[in-house]
């Protein structure tokens, strides 16, 4: 899901990858907003935002928010640049950035509730949610070459209306890579649609602990790829076995 890479990186590895990473993204989404009343996986509202409070001359505001959206910015660039520098052929060379996204995500659950009264503290709560969805950002459209976006829906939903236009004027024999795309955007949406919804729930019941379940998604994401490659290195052990019995027999 995570490690291949390049020629190696087929379509069900990237629907594997927008299905879990959108979750994440969803539920983190909904929890950021109703935690810090701030929308942490994208921008493009808070560019919005940004102009209205200068129009408003309101500038302590203002540059909040426009260190939120460089956060973003930074997170994106962080995990780019992390990546380079590991290599992007080299297996877990997306390691550091998820267990960075994971530690923000822990803390904002171990001491969010404690630190929610204060305005500043919130506000940073909300940049660090900000940072960490930008590493992801940058880390799915990494690994699988632009064609996974997971934290936002705009975009998807232009492309798939796109694509959707696309199916009904192109040629049949056109029309199986496309309806890949199509199913990989509808993934994406009902997966960030479903996280938000989980999200919001969990939220609601227990609070600042909801943050430890995207963790706990992040963490099946790693163990995932770990435990598959072990299971089929086992698999080719038993077989090698069996085949090494065979011919001695």
């Amino acid at each position: 899901m995570l490690k291949h890479t390049g020629v190696r990186r087929t379509h069900i590895h990237n629907v594997r990858l927008a299905a879990l990473l959108s979750l994440t993204a969803g539920f983190v989404n909904a929890g950021g907003f109703l935690g810090f009343s701030v929308l942490t996986t994208n921008v493009t509202g808070h560019a919005a935002l940004f102009a209205e409070k200068v129009s408003l001359k309101d500038w302590r505001t203002t540059w909040v928010i426009a260190l939120w959206m460089l956060l973003f910015l930074g997170g994106a660039f962080i995990s780019s640049l992390i990546i380079d520098i590991i290599g992007k052929n080299q297996r877990y060379s997306y390691l550091i950035p998820i267990l960075l996204e994971m530690g923000i995500l822990v803390t904002v659950a171990a001491i969010g509730r404690d630190y929610s009264d204060s305005l500043i503290h919130r506000q940073t709560f909300a940049g660090s949610l900000l940072f960490a969805m930008g590493m992801q950002n940058a880390l799915v459209s990494m690994i699988s070459r632009s064609v996974v976006r997971t934290t936002h829906l705009t975009g998807t939903f232009t492309d798939l209306g796109i694509e959707l236009a696309q199916l009904i004027t192109i040629q049949e024999e056109n029309k199986t890579a496309l309806k890949s795309r199509i199913m990989l955007k509808t993934v994406i949406i009902l997966f960030f649609v479903t996280g938000a919804l989980l999200g919001a729930y969990a939220f609601r019941i227990i609070d600042f602990s909801s943050f430890y379940v995207p963790a706990f998604f992040l963490v099946f994401a790693l163990l995932y790829d770990v435990f598959r490659v072990n299971v089929k290195r086992y698999y080719r052990k038993i077989g090698k076995s069996i085949k090494k019995i065979a011919l001695e027999e």
